[in-house]
């Protein structure tokens, strides 16, 4: 497998774990660069690479009273800011083909939202700009199926696509990780990202908004680190019941060195083993 370069860093093959974190959903600029401040201090001590994320518009919420962010304009000068500043890798969410232009001038990693990854005009676009796109694997989807998704980007010119395992729907308002799925898309040929916070989400089970059990993120994000992925998707909050978007399945961010010193162990183990003779 191939890995793919994001700025600086490399995702995927021998190289090591990367973090994709940072709020849900733009709230305020103020939050966003705290954030991202504590998140560059705590990767930096742990040894991880990081690229920040954050939804400038989070066009998919359970109502439509539910908070969807800035906007297109406003939350790409936030996302600016950051890159700027503090010199972070930034990857936000897409959902319309008419975005994509600008957004492209700004993100380091154009992603494409689970619900949206069989929308073949919205993945064609991503990929001509050659930025690299991370596909979230819809909860409706095999992970083998996630090939030709990639194929969709891949045959617009970038072949630089990465994939994010996030859950598969298990009845109503539920989720489960299928480890297995993270080799399947292993197999691929392409690096493979699992998200452990919104594998943990209740879609919807709240009426107009989607619930979470956040006690099991920690022990998901190991499970999947063993599993062999090249990174890790998190969305991270100061205080995540006070969170105008999915609170209930964000990770609170005072908390989060200690599973990062975890993950990276596991994955600094994986990575100084030969498992060739372990292969069927």
């Amino acid at each position: 497998m191939e890995s793919v370069r994001v700025d600086s860093i490399s995702i995927g093959g021998e190289h090591p774990l990367v973090l994709i974190a940072g709020p849900c959903v733009i709230e305020s600029e103020e939050l966003v660069m705290e954030t991202a401040r504590k998140l560059k201090e705590m990767t930096s001590r742990v040894g991880m690479p990081l690229i920040f994320k954050s939804s400038y518009d989070k066009a998919n919420r359970s109502s439509i009273d539910s908070y969807r962010g800035p906007g297109l304009r406003e939350g790409l000068a936030i996302l600016q800011r950051v890159k700027k500043e503090l010199g972070i890798p930034v990857l936000s969410d897409v959902h319309e083909t008419h975005q994509i232009e600008a957004a492209a001038a700004v993100l380091d990693v154009i992603q494409i939202p689970a619900f949206l990854c069989r929308q073949t005009d919205l993945l064609v676009t991503a990929g001509r700009t050659g930025r690299p796109v991370n596909i979230k694997k819809g909860q409706f989807m095999a992970p083998q199926d996630m090939d030709a998704a990639a194929r969709k980007v891949e045959t617009a010119g970038d072949s630089r696509v990465i994939i994010t395992e996030r859950g598969t729907t298990f009845g109503y308002h539920n989720l489960v990780v299928d480890m297995r799925s993270l080799g399947n898309i292993r197999e691929t040929g392409r690096p493979v990202i699992f998200d452990a916070t919104h594998s943990v989400q209740l879609p919807a089970a709240q009426g107009t908004a989607s619930g979470g059990e956040r006690k099991f993120i920690p022990l998901l994000a190991r499970a999947a680190t063993a599993a062999g992925i090249d990174g890790l998707f998190m969305e991270v909050h100061p205080e995540p019941d006070k969170a105008l978007c999915d609170g209930p399945n964000m990770w609170p961010l005072d908390r989060l060195e200690p599973l990062l010193k975890q993950v990276k162990t596991l994955d600094d183990s994986l990575k100084s083993v030969d498992f060739k003779d372990l292969e069927a």
